[in-house]
C-alpha cells in the first residue's frame, strides 16, 4: 500500500558508497545538445527536499547531472545479471541509466525516513550498454509519466516519475516513427537493488559481498521478521527472501486489482523492494482478458495479465536460488510457499478496497473476484469502468452473481463522498488515449492534453486513497 509522503528537509545519504566498488560503475552522463524542461514532479520533490530548486537548478542537476550537496560524487552504473523471458544473460546492468543520488523522505531534524534513490532513463551510454546508444525516446518518457501517475493513483507500489527534460537528439528505432525526440527522465525510487544483483553475486559464488547485500538491503529497507514458525527465522538470507516474498505477493495483487500489465517482467526488472519500476510497453486491460500481453514481442504470452503473480513467484525463487550461497534450501523453500497465501488476501483487501466495500474473508473474495471477472468477461466492461460503476456497493441490482453477491456487502464510510463518483466515467489509461497525448505532443508541442490527464488521475487518487505525492 502507499507510503504516505511527508514534506521533508534536503537529507543526503549515499548509504551505496561502500558497495560501490563491487556493486557499480562510476560512468559520465551524456553531453546533450539542449535542455527543455517538460515536467517536474514537485509533489515528489518536496518530500525530499528538492521542490525549492528553479528550474535552471533542476536542469543542471537533472540534466547535467551536476552533483547535489553532500551526495554521490559521481553517477553509478549498477552491475546485475537477469533471467531474460525465462533465459539467463550474464551481460546486462545498468545500460542507460544510471544512480545519481539517494536522501531520506520524511527527513527532520536529526531524523530520516526511508532511503531513496535517484535513478536515471536515457542520461548516456555506459560499460553495459552494449550496442545501444543509452537513449530515450521522448514518447517512452511520456508514457512513464502516465504509468507512474496512474498507478499511484491506483494504490501501486510504484517509482514516480520525478523529471523528464528534452535533450534536443533525434533518436532512430524500429518501434517507432524515426527520427523522435529524446529525453533524459530520472525516478524517485525506494532503491534500485534487483533480484539480478543478487544472481551475479551468485553466478561469481562471491559470499563475502553476497553478505554484505544482504546485510545493506536488510538495513536500508526493513521490513517484519518472519512467522515465529519459519525454520531458519533468524538468518539474514531467510529474513530477507521471507520479505520480498512478501512485497511481490502485495505488488502483484495491486497489479491485479489495478487492471495494469506491465509487460516485461524479468528478474533484472524486479525491485527487492517491492516496488514497480522501470516501465517499457505497459498497457491497462480494455476488458477483462487473463491472456492479454503487453509486448509486442511476448509471443508465448509469458507475460500476460493472468500469468503476472506466477511469473512474479518465479522471479522470487530465483532469488531464493541465489541465497543459497548463505543458506540452506529449507528456510528458503519456507518463505517461497508463503506466496501463495499472501497473494490471495492482498487480493481481498484490495479487490474491496477498490469497489469502496468493507473487507470480506479470502474465501468470500475469492468468489467475489470470480464472480466480478466473469462479469467483466460477459458485458466487455474494462476494470475501471466496472470498479467505478459500482463503487461502493451502487449499482447492486445488476443481474447475475455479481449482483447478488455485491448486494449482501456493505460500503465503507465515504466510499462516494469525492465528487468523482458522480462523473459519467472514470479517469483511464487506455492506448488509444495514450497515443492521443503523444500524438498532440509530437505534432503540435501541445502538452496541455498530458497537463489535463495527470490532474485528472492525481483526483482519482484523491478520491480512492487520500492525498498522495
Amino acid at each position: 500500500m502507499r507510503d504516505e509522503p511527508q514534506v521533508s528537509r534536503y537529507f543526503a545519504d549515499p548509504a551505496i558508497l561502500p558497495l560501490a566498488p563491487w556493486l557499480a560503475d562510476e560512468v559520465a552522463p551524456a553531453d546533450f545538445p539542449s535542455t527543455t524542461l517538460r515536467f517536474r514532479n514537485d509533489r515528489a520533490a518536496a518530500s525530499v527536499g528538492l521542490d525549492h530548486l528553479s528550474d535552471a537548478q533542476w536542469v543542471q542537476h537533472f540534466a547535467r547531472f551536476a552533483a547535489l550537496p553532500d551526495n554521490l560524487p559521481v553517477p553509478l552504473a549498477l552491475r546485475y545479471h537477469g533471467h531474460q523471458f525465462r533465459h539467463y544473460n550474464p551481460d546486462i546492468g545498468d545500460g542507460r541509466g544510471f544512480l545519481f543520488a539517494q536522501m531520506r523522505d520524511g527527513a527532520t531534524e536529526g531524523r530520516g525516513g526511508r532511503l531513496l534513490d535517484l535513478g536515471t532513463k536515457g542520461s548516456g551510454r555506459t560499460p553495459w550498454s552494449r550496442d545501444g546508444d543509452g537513449r530515450l525516446t521522448l514518447k517512452g518518457a511520456v508514457r512513464e509519466i502516465l504509468a507512474t501517475e496512474m498507478l499511484q493513483a491506483l494504490g501501486v507500489n510504484t517509482s514516480k516519475t520525478f523529471s523528464v527534460i528534452e535533450t534536443g537528439e533525434e533518436l532512430w528505432r524500429g518501434d517507432e516513427p524515426s527520427p523522435t525526440r529524446s529525453a533524459v527522465l530520472v525516478r524517485l525510487s525506494h532503491g534500485h537493488i534487483r533480484i539480478g544483483t543478487f544472481q551475479r553475486l551468485a553466478a561469481l559464488e562471491d559470499c563475502e559481498h553476497m553478505e554484505a547485500l544482504v546485510n545493506y538491503c536488510l538495513t536500508q529497507f526493513p521490513g517484519p521478521t518472519p512467522p515465529v514458525d519459519a525454520p531458519g527465522r533468524d538468518e539474514p538470507a531467510a529474513i530477507l527472501l521471507h520479505q520480498v516474498v512478501e512485497r511481490l505477493a502485495e505488488l502483484a495483487a495491486s497489479w491485479m486489482v489495478a487492471g495494469f500489465v506491465h509487460g516485461v517482467l524479468n528478474t533484472d526488472n524486479m525491485n527487492i523492494s517491492g516496488e514497480s519500476f522501470d516501465y517499457g510497453p505497459w498497457r491497462w486491460l480494455p476488458r477483462w482478458d487473463a491472456s492479454f500481453t503487453a509486448a509486442y514481442f511476448d509471443h508465448s504470452g509469458l507475460y500476460a495479465f493472468g500469468r503476472q503473480p506466477e511469473a512474479l513467484f518465479w522471479n522470487c525463487g530465483q532469488l531464493a536460488v541465489s541465497l543459497r550461497l548463505l543458506a540452506e534450501s529449507a528456510p528458503l523453500v519456507a518463505a517461497l510457499d508463503r506466496f501463495a497465501p499472501l497473494y490471495e488476501a492482498a487480493m481481498a483487501r484490495r479487490f474491496s478496497e477498490r469497489l469502496g466495500i468493507k473487507p470480506v474473508g479470502v474465501d468470500q473474495a475469492k468468489l467475489l473476484v470470480g464472480a466480478a471477472e466473469k462479469q467483466m468477461r460477459e458485458t466487455g466492461m474494462g476494470p475501471d469502468a466496472f470498479f467505478f460503476t459500482h463503487r461502493g456497493g451502487r449499482h447492486a441490482d445488476t443481474a447475475g452473481e455479481f449482483g447478488d453477491m455485491l448486494s449482501r456487502l456493505s460500503p465503507v464510510e465515504g466510499a462516494l463522498d469525492h465528487p468523482i463518483w458522480a462523473e459519467t466515467a472514470p479517469p483511464s489509461m487506455l492506448i488509444d488515449e495514450v497515443e492521443a497525448i503523444w500524438s498532440a505532443i509530437d505534432t503540435k508541442d501541445d502538452w496541455q492534453a498530458l497537463t489535463e490527464k495527470i490532474g485528472a488521475i492525481r483526483k482519482l487518487g484523491t478520491a480512492l486513497c487520500g492525498p498522495t505525492g
